[in-house]
């Protein structure tokens, strides 16, 4: 009997000479016909005996091929799963077992297919996972659902990939779905284009954490050396005496780096230069003290960007024309008011300067000094090494400022020409003053009084120049909730909007006090389900999904509700989760969030208070008004 030793592959050429050479038998071989007994035995004997070799013969052959089918099945099959087959006889046994356990009947595989339609679903890239194995997963789970005989077309594996990509891809999902049309791009197309953005963001990611590292203490030998941001001295880890990095060490003199204060080689020559201070403190009043000595508001930006000298604070200046007026546009679009010009005395390094034509602006809160303006007075600025110099043509070096660590030139200025004062607070306007003792009244109607003549005694009230922190408070208003959502569902079952109307009283005669409402997103068709009490939602819920989705074959993808109770319960969220319903919740005391429920719940209510009203039937006939109306509307156009 001839033997195939395991292990070895089954050659084409083999089996097709093989099944050649049966189907030549089978062509030329004609099963025996059997011999009728006539009353002479020798001969019907003779003509049995040879039929019965020929069917041995065939046995035998027919044997060895089912051997030979054996053998190549036990090669294919893992060992473990082998030793269950040992009790078939034939080839064909085996491979009927195969089939059935593993691929099943048909509600077998009905139930598997279900189960991997839910987990393609679900499927979503996790952060620290790779293209290539997130891909791996997603093609795994399509081509299963092909095998049990899934209509997957590319495109929708696509789609599913492009979706369901972590916020890192935003960016390149955005440029294939406006450069590329989907229906025609291939998952190996679609593999190759984001492996090259994921290696883009690998570099980018090593390349900030190259910068972000610190600068270490190193040293080699035994001993003793100053630790780095101690107390004191301490021992170093390393060998010999450390060496230590200045790089980053900022020197409180000159705010330069690579040296410390007590290195500094300016000395404790004067530095014009303020570090800015992003903390104001408003002070209301100050003792025996100057109106010039607020330092954070005694720093000026130089400004290539400006096209005037502005400043905010309007009892800087020696001289303001008020009759000039015009308006400065700010970089966000936002423009702001001038409200004068005049002249500001500073006193820049020792030197005193007098800046002209610089703009009024009431709301500016900083002061800059325009780059342009200056140079029109033939100053000459030159940018070197981080310092700013300006040089008058005459007179020298006559401005001098350090970069700041943000990047600006700021410049440290005292204002000259102002008295000393004494208890100095800062004082309302009239117009401001008036404001209030009218209970917070707005400025329109403030100047309008003024203006006719309305109010006796009224003085002459101006523009509003500051706005009311109180009116901000307390006339602030919620904003309005869009009338239409700006996403709708596309297919059914993506979105089901669902709440609780109730309770309702007299109850049904069935005992029932609530009605719980579901409605499709994309379709718009309603479903009615009465309860007892609020506790029944959950199982109520249950229900619904297993008889829509056995009559769409579709799954619930979305849950809307707002936050009662009895929709964020621990097992109702528990069961979302099991399935991939995504949740939406609204936000509290915002029923509009939830409008597609509460607008169902509206209508519903009303058709049944019309139809009991028209047909003079009592109230406890509501359950069975409220199903006609919902059937009703099912199949009424509505305005979707």
């Amino acid at each position: 009997m001839a033997c195939v030793p395991v292990g070895s592959a089954i050659p084409e050429k083999i089996e097709r000479v093989e099944s050649i050479e049966m189907a030549d038998e089978e062509m030329q071989y004609q099963g025996p016909s059997i011999p009728k007994f006539d009353g002479d035995y020798e001969h019907w004997s003779m003509a049995g005996e040879q039929a019965t070799a020929i069917q041995q013969k065939n046995f035998e052959e027919s044997k060895l091929k089912d051997f030979k089918a054996r053998n190549y099945l036990f090669q294919s099959i893992d060992k473990n799963i082998l030793k269950t087959m040992t009790q078939k006889e034939t080839s064909k046994q085996i491979w009927d077992a195969m089939k059935s356990k593993y691929q099943g009947n048909a509600r077998v595989k009905r139930a598997q297919l279900q189960r991997l339609r839910r987990e393609f679903e679900v499927l979503e890239m996790k952060e620290n996972v790779g293209i290539t194995e997130y891909l791996g997963r997603v093609m795994t789970v399509a081509n299963n659902m092909r095998s049990f005989g899934e209509d997957m077309p590319e495109v929708k594996v696509v789609e599913k990939i492009l979706r369901s990509l972590t916020s890192n891809f935003n960016y390149i999902v955005c440029s294939i779905e406006e450069s590329n049309d989907t229906d025609e791009l291939s998952v190996d197309e679609l593999q190759s284009s984001l492996l090259v953005h994921e290696q883009k963001l690998s570099r980018k990611t090593n390349d900030d954490q190259v910068l972000k590292a610190e600068s270490e203490y190193t040293g080699r030998g035994r001993g003793r050396g100053h630790g780095f941001q101690t107390r004191g001295r301490g021992r170093g880890r390393g060998r010999g005496r450390g060496e230590f990095n200045k790089a980053s060490i900022e020197c409180f003199a000159c705010h330069q780096y690579g040296h410390f204060s007590y290195e500094c080689p300016n000395g404790d020559k004067p530095v014009n230069f303020t570090e800015f201070d992003e903390g104001e403190d408003l002070l209301l009043m100050t003792h025996s003290t100057v109106k010039t000595d607020e330092s954070w508001k005694g720093l000026w930006f130089l400004d290539s960007a400006c096209s005037n000298h502005m400043s905010g604070r309007k009892k800087w200046f020696l001289n303001l024309d008020e009759s000039f007026n015009n308006t400065v546009k700010l970089g966000n679009d936002l423009k702001l008011n001038v409200r004068g010009i005049g002249d500001i005395r500073l006193e820049i390094g020792g030197m005193t300067q007098v800046i002209t034509r610089v703009y009024y602006v009431p709301e500016l809160t900083s002061n800059l000094l325009s780059i342009g303006q200056l140079q029109e007075k033939k100053l000459t600025f030159v940018i070197k090494q981080g310092t700013c110099k300006a040089y008058h043509p005459n007179r020298g070096l006559i401005l001098m400022s350090k970069m700041t660590k943000n990047r600006m030139f700021l410049v440290n200025a005292v204002v000259k020409g102002s008295e000393q004062l004494c208890h100095v607070a800062e004082e309302d306007t009239t117009e401001q003053i008036w404001h209030r003792r009218l209970g917070h009244i707005n400025h329109k109607s403030l100047r309008t009084m003024q203006y006719k003549n309305l109010v006796h005694g009224l003085p002459k009230i101006v523009e509003q120049t500051k706005l009311c922190e109180v009116c901000h408070l307390g006339k602030q208003q919620r904003e309005s909730v869009p009338n239409k959502s700006h996403w709708r569902a596309t297919t059914k079952l993506q979105l089901i909007h669902t709440d609780l109307c109730g309770p309702i009283a007299p109850e049904s005669p069935s005992g029932k006090r609530y009605i719980m409402v579901l409605i499709d997103d994309y379709s718009r068709k309603g479903w009615v389900y009465f309860l007892s009490k609020k506790s029944e939602t959950f199982e109520t819920f249950k229900k619904f999904k297993t008889r829509v989705e056995n009559k769409t074959g579709l799954t619930i993808k979305g849950l809307r509700s707002d936050r009662g109770g009895e929709f964020t319960s621990t097992e109702f969220a528990e069961f979302c989760d099991s399935f991939g319903i995504k949740r939406q919740l609204t936000t509290a005391y915002t029923p509009q969030q939830n409008g597609v429920a509460e607008r169902r719940n509206k209508t519903l209510m009303n058709m049944v208070r019309c139809i009991l009203i028209e047909k003079e039937l009592p109230k406890w006939c509501w359950s069975e008004a409220a199903n006609w109306a919902c059937y009703v509307i099912n199949r009424c156009a509505t305005d979707v």
